[in-house]
């Protein structure tokens, strides 16, 4: 491949003929994707972008909590796409009530449209903690194949590039630069998060949120609306790939997105080489697009998915299957809430979700007992119709005046939410339905997840932490919610994990499959451990950091 720099223009989005080869199609336009196409574009290649949700402009983002939040319209129609869920394998799969087993936006950016925008980098021992603490029995507990101190450039690029706002922390790991913009105003959660762990000795710290609080260009300052958490921003504060690498890919006259495509299969030739890409538009109408390479960046359970669907001669279990890996090692990040409420009005309706956090219990600790680390942060949960169902006390009536009474302090509550680990499993695993179908046709997506009992224990422990906190902040009232075994999952990490051992993984260092040399696979999948609860950030760093290496194999010839 030849790149071809050209300037950034405006308006020069590009439209490919699908039969004609492109350098790259990138299945999936979120947190990595996004990441791949501005990289890529931008060092001269052809690529096209092939996304199954809708092209949503900023302006079109409504503040409609039962349009998001109960009708899920940003997510995929469990009615057209089921995901059935078990926690074991000998167990009658079943489709869940309220979210799907696998949650995740379906539109361009993804899910990095309507995620928290928490930013928390990896650690150090995040990759390295097998090496630290050895072997956990049951499980795929492992070493990554690069260190903290490889993928840092590619965490503060993450920073600068999108906009991070933040502040340095006492316990941060190194970092090359400052934050790029200042931390968000604090609100009330986030002080009486503040008062209450220092009064218990711990380090509260301003949280570092992919949120501007000044404007960037083409991108407004955060307006404290409110409708962060499961929402869009028509303001672009919020540093989705739709807002902040998107439109900058698409300007550069070498990419096109090509929204509402739901990619069913990769094609190879006779060499086990990568040749066109399958998918279905809004329609049904099946097209196929050829490149001389393909970077799968679609999730944690999509990737798989496609993976297993593009079985063949070749790959009788599924592309680049070879380690029986594909799907393998789900892992969703332990979390849980502690609610409070104080005497005096918090209004934690308003403005961003959070603006501290502490993370004195990031490293596991065998002093505790079981493995597993993690933070909180201070927040308020909800907006008016998800409170009154989802996150008042057990105690609570649910009707009348009791009720009633509850709900008139609504402006009185704040939550404590809880992240933390989740250990790699292999019978936690995305795999393919035998029986049912979406509206395409494509067998449904199976999940299977049982959060192993070391990370139930570390989420009991972080609600015991927030607790106190909480009522050494002088809450009213605290509690919080029954530690169960999740059955939703938001972080969708390592079903095609990365190291360099080919019989036990996927992807190798630079994120190419093993087996097939012209396919990449770069987003949650790629994970090995999950780190503490908040992975969009690294998510975000490997895809920097590959797209980087990707663009050097194939200046190099070597696709």
């Amino acid at each position: 491949m030849t790149p071809r720099a050209v300037p950034l223009q405006e308006g020069t989005s590009r439209t490919f003929p699908i039969r004609e080869p492109v350098d790259f199609v990138v299945v999936g336009s979120g947190a990595a994707g996004g990441v791949m196409a501005r990289e890529l574009s931008t060092a001269g290649f052809d690529v096209v972008v092939l996304e199954q949700g809708p092209y949503i402009r900023p302006e079109q983002f409504r503040h409609d909590e039962f349009a998001y939040t109960f009708r899920n319209e940003l997510l995929a129609s469990a009615t057209d796409f089921p995901v059935f869920f078990r926690t074991r394998v000998d167990e009658a799969p079943s489709v869940n009530s309220d979210l799907p087993a696998a949650t995740y936006a379906r539109m361009v950016g993804g899910s990095s449209v309507h995620f928290t925008a928490n930013y928390w980098r990896f650690r150090p021992v995040d990759f390295e903690e097998r090496t630290r603490l050895g072997p956990i029995s049951g499980t795929g507990f492992a070493d990554w194949p690069i260190t903290y101190d490889e993928l840092e450039p590619y965490h503060t690029k993450v920073e600068w590039e999108v906009g991070v706002s933040g502040a340095t922390g006492p316990d941060d790991p190194p970092r090359s630069r400052p934050f790029p913009h200042p931390p968000l105003d604090v609100k009330s959660s986030g002080v009486l998060l503040e008062r209450g762990a220092r009064k218990l000795g711990y380090t509260p710290k301003p949280a570092p949120m992919a949120i501007l609080p000044e404007p960037r260009p083409g991108r407004s300052a955060y307006q404290r609306c409110g409708y962060c958490m499961g929402f869009g921003c028509e303001y672009n504060a919020k540093s989705s790939t739709l807002a902040s690498m998107i439109l900058e890919a698409e300007r550069t006259g070498r990419c096109e997105v090509r929204a509402d495509s739901t990619v069913f299969r990769v094609d190879t030739d006779d060499r086990g080489r990568a040749t066109q890409v399958r998918y279905f538009d809004g329609e049904g109408t099946e097209h196929a697009q050829a490149a001389r390479a393909v970077i799968l960046c679609a999730n944690g359970a999509e990737t798989p998915r496609l993976l297993l669907d593009s079985d063949s001669s070749l790959f009788p279990h599924g592309l680049a299957n070879g380690s029986g890996m594909v799907g393998k090692y789900l892992m969703f990040n332990g979390n849980g809430f502690v609610g409070a409420r104080f005497e005096h009005p918090l209004n934690g309706y308003k403005s961003v979700q959070v603006t501290r956090i502490c993370q004195d219990w990031y490293d596991s600790d065998p002093r505790r007992g079981f493995y597993g680390g993690g933070g909180i942060d201070g927040r308020f949960m909800g907006s008016p119709i998800a409170f009154a169902l989802s996150y008042l006390p057990s105690d609570t009536p649910r009707f009348g005046t009791g009720l009633k009474r509850v709900l008139e302090q609504y402006t009185h509550h704040m939550h404590v939410a809880t992240h933390s680990t989740s250990l790699a499993v292999e019978s936690n695993s995305v795999a393919l339905h035998p029986d049912r179908k979406d509206r395409f046709g494509r067998r449904a997506l199976l999940v299977t997840h049982l959060d192993h009992d070391d990370d139930l224990e570390m989420v009991a422990f972080l609600q015991d932490r927030g607790t106190e906190i909480m009522e050494a902040a002088g809450a009213l009232k605290t509690w919080s919610q029954p530690n169960r075994p999740q059955h939703v999952g938001f972080h969708l990490l390592g079903t095609c994990r990365m190291v360099d051992d080919p019989d036990t993984s996927v992807v190798d260092r630079f994120h190419r499959t093993h087996e097939v040399p012209n396919l990449f696979i770069c987003d949650g999948s790629s994970f090995v451990t999950s780190g503490r609860g908040q992975p969009t950030m690294t998510i975000q760093a490997l895809a920097f950091r590959a797209a980087e290496h990707i663009g050097r194999f194939a200046r190099n010839g070597e696709i």
